[in-house]
């Protein structure tokens, strides 16, 4: 037994030495960390009798309810959709490392990218009426109020368009996005909750990376 968790030892610090040449924000000692990770995450699955090729849709839910906090369906969803670049309805571990750079530690013009993608939500380049109405529905019907509920998203997309859409088309381009949150950073995420906050970063971090430096 110990001589496969050596080797597997081995085979996560090569790939930990080859991804993280791939990315800015973590240094190869962290990125090992984060595959580490990722593989008992993996196990949990492999546990319960799956075959696993990846961190699926609701394991990785799970992530970002229990360690980042977040609520909303649709935003989760989206986050996973914007994680897993290939489409196969699985995170890799290239795909764990790079998405959770930008989550953690991205710039801000990478955090615009990946938040704007997120919002995207039929990926087809633009942030539409149909698609503002949906996700702040989502967040705000949650909160009881004696008026029509969707009079107030109505309005609210409205007021949202009038600061952000700078081409006057009903409709934010990437452009637009970019521009409004430039000047405005707190637009980043208008629409939803998909990025941790300072404190739920720390604490992650800290969980992972600090096993590292046990023996």
């Amino acid at each position: 037994m110990s001589h496969i968790s050596a080797m597997k030892r081995k085979a996560i610090h090569a790939l930990a030495e080859t991804l993280s040449k791939q990315v800015e924000h973590f240094s190869e000692t962290e990125v090992e960390g984060l595959i580490r990770l990722y593989h008992e995450l993996l196990g949990e699955s492999a546990a319960q009798g799956r075959a696993v090729t990846g961190l699926d849709r609701n394991r990785f839910r799970t992530l970002l309810y229990n360690m980042f906090g977040m609520t909303d369906d649709l935003i989760m969803d989206r986050v996973f959709r914007t994680f897993d670049k290939d489409n196969d309805s699985f995170v890799n571990e290239k795909e764990w490392i790079e998405g959770l750079c930008i989550f953690l530690r991205g710039t801000l013009d990478e955090k615009i990218k990946y938040c704007f993608n997120v919002y995207d939500l039929n990926s087809d380049n633009y942030i539409s009426r149909e698609k503002m109405f949906y996700m702040l529905k989502d967040s705000l019907i949650r909160q009881p109020s004696e008026e029509d509920p969707d009079e107030g998203v109505k309005e609210l997309v409205e007021m949202t368009l009038k600061k952000m859409d700078y081409d006057h088309d009903g409709r934010l381009s990437f452009d637009d996005f970019n521009k409004a949150v430039k000047e405005e950073n707190l637009l980043l995420e208008a629409f939803g909750t998909c990025l941790p906050d300072a404190t739920s970063i720390e604490k992650f971090e800290q969980q992972v990376f600090q096993k590292q430096v046990k023996p």
